[in-house]
């Protein structure tokens, strides 16, 4: 009984035994014996941040192979930066994707997509799962991290579904537009269409934004079907793993869909109505642009542009010939992104929501902040309010140091670049290729932050291991 047994309050069990995957009660977990799990546990955000390091690197390897590439003036440096890119699901080229490399090392872009995409703990924990039949729990935590997930207890057939779901999306989108390009080669070619096929569907569904063909998708801005597959698979991959699974089950019942849920679809409905008006409005005589087309397909061509703009990194149009307030536009939706446990970057469509919400709420003096009749957590609105200001802050401080080591370049078009790269959204208004080494550096840094997360990666370097046990004195202070 010499033990030291003192426990921690009980109101205080939940949040410890999720925090730290316990499973006992913490009421017969002695103080001493928690301290020292407590020290030994390392944050699974860390974890994560080292193994998407690792793949990048990995890749640029790869890359660097000889015959992975077909232009001699490719690099170490390009490879680098293709890696990075590829593994965030950016999108962002400093080399032409259909001329600089060859099948292989497309071919192991596509590899790098869909590692990166679907999540690297994701898929590390189905494999474990698939092959010794049983999960632990960390490697569960981490698998969770990566999607979103909080309750460990569904994780094993969630993950079954989701790399099942994955699976097949891309199978439907590879077939319908190898179908199209094979149809559509003047050459008669069968192999390299259907390659093209599957690498635009595995690119679009992950959000990712490479494309096999020379100047994207320009050459398809009046191609309904190629438009709307594509658009379809990235607006797919961008809606989040927990509404997909939610809708299978609940479709035909809106009234049961989760808060969660009825948010995402809400903000990503009106996110492409509204900016698809905004870009037809604003390019509609642009001659560089929407003005080249007919007046249908201007309204497809700005509706893809909406759409991708929200991390997807396809273009149909030059975006070197947007107006400046057409990229203020795109900065805008860059830095949003889609929904939260997607294959998208961003802050998140729901971040956006609860942000904007509770400062209309804070204005009109509410007691409590409301979404479909729903209480906002307080908490819940500090992380969203928090994540906000962290992502303009990066945004901001990446542009700025754009702006020193690029001085010949646009403002606005760094600007532009550096919320491209924050939301992995893989535009690009011509400024990446001709990026120096420093500017370079600053864009894959910005582009793994946005990959996983400016909180998973501050809190994997800056997180508190152990509980501050005191509270200093509440004072006043004079704001706005």
């Amino acid at each position: 009984m010499g033990q030291d047994t003192d426990a921690l309050p009980s109101e205080n069990a939940p949040r410890f035994a999720g925090e730290y995957g316990l499973t006992r009660p913490m009421s017969i977990i002695p103080r001493g014996e928690l301290r020292r799990r407590v020290k030994r546990r390392s944050h699974p955000g860390l974890f994560i941040v080292a193994c998407f390091a690792a793949l990048a690197s990995s890749g640029t390897a790869l890359l660097s192979l000889p015959f992975s590439h077909a232009d001699a003036t490719v690099g170490v440096s390009d490879a680098f930066f293709t890696s990075f890119s590829a593994v965030t699901v950016t999108g962002l080229a400093v080399q032409d994707t259909s001329t600089a490399w060859t099948p292989f090392g497309q071919f192991v872009i596509l590899l790098l997509i869909q590692i990166g995409g679907l999540g690297i703990m994701t898929l590390a924990g189905f494999m474990g799962l698939v092959v010794s039949q049983r999960m632990s729990v960390r490697a569960g935590m981490l698998a969770g991290t990566e999607i979103g997930l909080t309750d460990l207890g569904p994780l094993r057939p969630l993950l079954r579904g989701l790399v099942k779901f994955v699976i097949l999306s891309e199978a439907l989108l590879a077939v319908a537009l190898s179908a199209r390009f094979v149809l559509g080669d003047d050459n008669g070619a069968i192999i390299r269409p259907i390659f093209d096929g599957l690498f635009h569907a595995i690119s679009a569904f992950n959000n990712a934004g490479f494309s096999t063909f020379a100047g994207g998708l320009e050459s398809y801005a009046a191609d309904w079907f190629v438009n709307l597959v594509i658009a379809g698979g990235f607006i797919i991959g961008g809606i989040g793993f927990p509404v997909i699974f939610e809708l299978r089950k609940q479709w035909r019942k809106p009234d049961r869909w989760s808060l969660h849920t009825k948010v995402s679809l809400a903000f990503t409905g009106l996110l492409l109505a509204g900016g698809t008006l905004v870009i037809a409005a604003l390019e509609w005589t642009n001659s560089g642009t929407l003005g080249a087309l007919d007046p249908g397909d201007r309204i497809l061509a700005a509706f893809f542009q909406s759409a991708t703009a929200r991390t997807a990194g396809f273009n149909t149009v030059p975006f070197d010939a947007l107006h400046s307030s057409t990229l203020l536009v795109f900065i805008l939706l860059m830095v949003i992104g889609a929904n939260s446990a997607s294959t998208a970057g961003g802050i998140k469509t729901t971040t956006f929501a609860v942000a904007i919400r509770s400062t209309i709420g804070h204005f009109r003096g509410d007691a409590d902040v409301t979404m479909f009749r729903r209480r906002i957590p307080t908490e819940l609105q500090q992380h969203a309010l928090s994540l906000v200001v962290v992502a303009l802050g990066t945004v901001g401080t990446a542009a700025f140091g754009l702006a020193i080591v690029e001085p010949d370049i646009e403002t606005a078009k760094l600007l532009f670049e550096a919320a491209s790269a924050f939301g992995t959204a893989g535009l690009s208004a011509s400024v990446t290729p001709s990026l120096g080494t420093l500017g370079r550096i600053i864009i894959v840094v910005l582009m793994f932050v946005g990959r996983v997360g400016p909180i998973t990666f501050g809190t994997a370097f800056l997180f508190r291991r152990e509980a501050r046990h005191y509270r200093y004195p509440e004072d006043d202070l004079m704001v706005g």
